[in-house]
Order: C-alpha cells, then sequence, then structure tokens
C-alpha cells in the first residue's frame, strides 16, 4: 500500500496550489479519501473529506469555499485544490485512505504560505 503526496510548496498569501495523492497496493474506488493538514507544534486535523464515488465531500470551516477535493477513480489519486492561501496554511499535508476499519497514511507535503 503506497499514498504519495506531491505538490507542495513554498507559496505567497493569496496564492493556488494544487496537491495531488497517488495510490497503489489497494481497491481505491471503495475508499474513502481525505486530506489532513498538521501544522508545527498544533494537533492533526480533517482538511477535506470525499466519499468513494466522488461525492458527499465535507470541508473544515477554516477551508471552507477555499479548497476543492476531488478524485479520479480511473488514475487512482485524490486531488486538494487550495485557493486564497492564507499564512495559517502553512503545514504538512497529508493524504489518508480509509474503508471501515482499514486506514493508510501518506507521508505528507509540505505547504508553507509566506510573503
Amino acid at each position: 500500500v503506497q499514498l504519495v503526496e506531491s505538490g507542495g510548496g513554498l507559496v505567497q498569501p493569496g496564492d493556488s496550489l494544487t496537491l495531488a495523492c497517488a495510490a497503489s497496493g489497494f481497491a481505491f474506488r471503495i475508499y474513502g479519501m481525505s486530506w489532513y493538514r498538521q501544522a508545527p507544534g498544533k494537533e492533526r486535523e480533517l482538511v477535506a473529506e470525499i466519499g468513494s464515488d466522488g461525492g458527499s465531500a465535507t470541508y473544515a470551516d477554516s477551508v471552507k469555499g477555499r479548497f476543492t477535493i476531488s478524485r479520479d477513480n480511473a488514475k487512482n489519486v485524490v486531488y486538494l485544490q487550495m485557493n486564497s492561501l492564507k499564512p495559517e496554511d502553512t503545514a504538512v499535508y497529508i493524504c489518508n485512505a480509509n474503508y471501515y476499519r482499514l486506514k493508510y497514511w501518506g507521508q505528507g507535503t509540505w505547504v508553507t504560505v509566506s510573503s
């Protein structure tokens, strides 16, 4: 099982960034997928999640209206489109796959928002 995140980097406030998480080694199409983030010194928080069929997307209040989660079940990839980035969005962004009690985690990709 592998979840490999990509797309992170250093951006300025107001910029956009799209993260991708490539999955392999499990039946991606039946798993719910989520993006979490963890800022230095803070607990991991759920940012967005999406159902196995691409529906039922939900977001943390802090990113609602700015971030969009999507998935491509043909490519086994889940995306996080992030717009209007703020310094408080700075964190390592971690991909998660879940199916009942089965949970898999990626290593994360850093996003730094700074002027």
